[in-house]
């Protein structure tokens, strides 16, 4: 976009303030706005004549009444109001120098920056850019398509083994990169490739603020993943992406929407052309999930049923995504046994879950640390204290190895279950295991 007249700009004590960077990560417009106009002098109007927004729309946002969700929008006031992208969830802007303003959230002056500030420092400046976008080769091939989906399989691989913190950047970089290719004129076929391999990066950043428990700012690029997944009327990756919603709204305790959004990702398989058997087993469990915490024990044990059903029905030849290829006997076993767990069903969840835990790679630090805890948690209900506490030992190891806020919520949980069993040796042994392994999420967000 062209850029707009400079009269007043954002200073820097505002880019570093808290308040600033809480109300962009969560991409709080109306707060933002307000916080230019209070500490920048940039009114309204003005915000909206930089960011290419109508001033009726701009007063909507800052009384409440409208949310920016559009990535487009969000890149035209990250441009408009010279916001560095990265507090933004975005790719370093072009208008960016090399090295943005070191930004830190809660965090000690004496302290380096936080790693995707570093990364996209790190970045080749504005002129390297334009210079490298001029010598790029625009003709695409399928083979160009073809890299791509494998840079997304190696993402999903690094994200199990060590969470999605620190490749959120890349990813972000590469997703705008393919939706700049889809500005230009292609043949259809090279056209749905690129909106397809669009649709998994919005997706795969998506999931990488759900894992931190990022909500606004996943529910923002799983948006983004469905229009662009519409777009083609790839059915059965909208069923993916609302199952991930799904998904994201049981950790959120919003059980009516999670069943809400996994009807809606069924309605959505059921009218595809092709839909496979492992997908729709995906889908049933998800529901089990939604039924399960809601409470609802006959509706969440005839899901159960259904994605067992399913499963069986898998065809060795049957034309798989490449999405929905995790989801194999040891994911059905265990996401069993934690929709017997969210219903206190401990007696039924413990095996189950155990014997997925065996059969669980080495290599995904995550699933073995999410499974161990759950295993935990059902050990602990059946009292079984000290096999609760070495398996919760055991989860320590893989939780230390991935950056995921969403493990460290499942290990606050567990900690905060031993409460009445504080003073029992297997307990004790616990904390201390806990304190030696990650003191600081003991001494700041764990309460002995």
């Amino acid at each position: 976009m062209p850029e707009p007249p400079r009269s007043k700009e954002v200073p820097v004590s505002l880019l570093t303030d808290p308040a600033m960077i809480e109300a962009c990560q969560a991409r709080d417009f109306g707060l933002i706005f307000q916080l230019v106009k209070a500490r920048a002098g940039i009114y309204p109007s003005m915000i909206a004549r930089r960011c290419d927004l109508t001033p009726s729309r701009v007063g909507e946002v800052i009384a409440g009444r409208r949310q920016l969700l559009h990535m487009d929008v969000i890149e035209r006031i990250s441009d408009g109001l010279r916001i560095p992208g990265h507090m933004l969830g975005l790719a370093r802007r072009s208008w960016e120098t090399p090295r943005n303003p070191t930004v830190t959230l809660r965090e000690p002056p004496e302290e380096s920056p936080p790693v995707e500030a570093k990364l996209a420092a790190a970045l080749p400046g504005a002129d390297v850019d334009s210079i490298l976008a001029l010598a790029a080769e625009r003709d695409l091939s399928p083979s160009t398509l073809d890299a791509l989906h494998s840079s997304i399989a190696d993402y999903w691989r690094r994200d199990d083994e060590h969470g999605g913190e620190t490749l959120r950047p890349a990813v972000v970089g590469q997703l705008r990169y393919v939706v700049d290719l889809l500005k230009e004129q292609r043949p259809a076929p090279m056209r749905d490739g690129l909106h397809s391999i669009a649709a998994e990066l919005a997706r795969l950043t998506g999931w990488t603020y759900f894992d931190a428990r990022q909500y606004n700012q996943a529910r923002a690029y799983f948006s983004e993943s469905l229009g662009l997944a519409k777009a083609i009327d790839d059915r059965q990756f909208m069923a993916n992406v609302l199952a991930c919603m799904s998904l994201q709204a049981t950790y959120q305790e919003k059980p009516g929407d999670a069943l809400a959004l996994v009807t809606a990702a069924q309605d959505q398989a059921r009218a595809a052309t092709g839909t496979t058997s492992r997908v729709l087993a995906m889908l049933a469990m998800r529901e089990a999930f939604a039924h399960a915490t809601l409470g609802n024990h006959s509706a969440t044990h005839t899901a159960i049923s259904e994605a067992h059903a399913h499963y069986g029905r898998i065809n060795p030849s049957d034309p798989d995504p490449a999405w929905v290829a995790y989801f194999d006997e040891p994911k059905l076993i265990v996401d069993t046994g934690i929709a017997h767990g969210r219903l206190g069903e401990a007696a039924l969840a413990e095996p189950l879950i155990a014997d997925a835990l065996r059969r669980e790679h080495a290599s995904n630090h995550r699933g073995r640390a999410f499974h161990a805890l759950w295993l935990a948690r059902t050990q602990l209900q059946r009292g079984k204290l000290d096999e609760a506490c070495h398996t919760a030992m055991d989860a320590l190891a893989p939780a230390v190895a991935v950056s995921s806020q969403r493990v460290a919520g499942h290990l606050q949980e567990f900690y905060e279950q031993l409460e009445p069993f504080r003073r029992e040796p297997a307990a004790v042994a616990f904390e201390v295991r806990l304190r030696e392994v990650l003191p600081r999420q003991v001494s700041g967000s764990f309460r002995p």
